[in-house]
C-alpha cells in the first residue's frame, strides 16, 4: 500500500468513526441535544478533527441517513427483479424492511426524527433535498411491485399505486414505532412481524383482482 493510499484510508476510518459516535448520540440524545463537541468527545477526535470533514452537525447527520440509504438500495433492487407474484414479493420486501430496522434500532430512530421534525432542524434545501430523494427510494420499490401486480392482472387494474405505496410505508413504519423499544425484547421481533403481515395480507386482499381471489378458495 502506498502512502497515499494509507492516507486515504486512514481519512475514511475515521470519516467512519465520527459518523457510527454521531449515529449513537442521535440516538440516545435526540438531534438538538447533540453538539458537535459530544460528536468529537465520542470520537475521540479534536472539534477541529471533526470540521475537516463535515461543515456541520446537520451535515453529519444527512450523511448518516444517506449513507445508510445507499447501502440499503443495493438490496432492495434485488427485490424489484426477484421472481414471485406481487404479493409474495410485498411480503418478502416487508419481512426485510423490518428486519433491517430490528437490526438496526439507533438507524429508524433517526430516520423517524427527521421524517417527524425535518422542519425544526435546520437542515440545507440541498440536505432535505437529499434525505427526502434516499428516503422515495425505499416507496418506489413497493410501487414497482405493485405495479407488477395490477400489470400481471394479480392486483385489480384500478389500484391506485401512488396512494397505497405510501400507506404500506406508513403501516410499516408506523408498527415498528409501537413496538420497537417496548415490550420484552424478545418478542419484539415475532410481534411486529405478526402485525406486519396481518397488515399487508389485509391490503393485498382490498387490491387483489377477483379472479385471483376465487383461484386462491379451496
Amino acid at each position: 500500500m502506498s502512502p497515499e493510499e494509507r492516507r486515504k484510508k486512514e481519512k475514511e476510518t475515521r470519516k467512519n468513526s465520527i459518523l457510527k459516535a454521531a449515529r449513537k448520540l442521535f440516538f440516545e440524545r435526540g438531534f438538538k441535544s447533540v453538539t458537535v463537541d459530544l460528536i468529537a468527545a465520542k470520537a475521540e477526535v479534536s472539534k477541529g478533527s471533526i470540521y475537516l470533514y463535515f461543515d456541520s452537525k446537520e451535515e453529519i447527520y444527512t450523511q448518516i441517513l444517506i449513507s445508510a440509504n445507499i447501502d440499503r438500495h443495493k438490496e432492495i433492487e434485488n427485490f424489484i427483479k426477484a421472481e414471485g407474484t406481487a404479493s409474495e414479493l410485498l411480503h418478502a420486501f416487508a419481512e426485510d424492511y423490518v428486519n433491517f430496522f430490528l437490526e438496526n434500532n439507533e438507524l429508524f430512530r433517526i430516520l423517524m426524527t427527521f421524517m417527524l421534525h425535518a422542519d425544526n432542524m435546520n437542515l440545507t434545501e440541498e440536505q432535505n433535498t437529499q434525505l427526502i430523494h434516499t428516503t422515495n427510494e425505499n416507496i418506489r420499490t413497493f410501487s414497482e411491485i405493485l405495479k407488477r401486480g395490477v400489470e400481471s392482472g394479480e392486483f385489480a387494474a384500478d389500484t391506485d399505486i401512488r396512494q397505497l405505496q405510501y400507506a404500506i410505508w406508513g403501516l410499516l413504519n408506523g408498527i415498528i414505532s409501537l413496538y420497537i423499544y417496548t415490550g420484552a425484547p424478545e418478542k419484539r421481533s415475532e410481534r411486529i412481524h405478526s402485525i406486519v403481515r396481518d397488515g399487508i395480507n389485509m391490503l393485498i386482499k382490498g387490491i387483489k383482482n377477483q379472479e385471483f381471489l376465487l383461484s386462491d378458495a379451496p
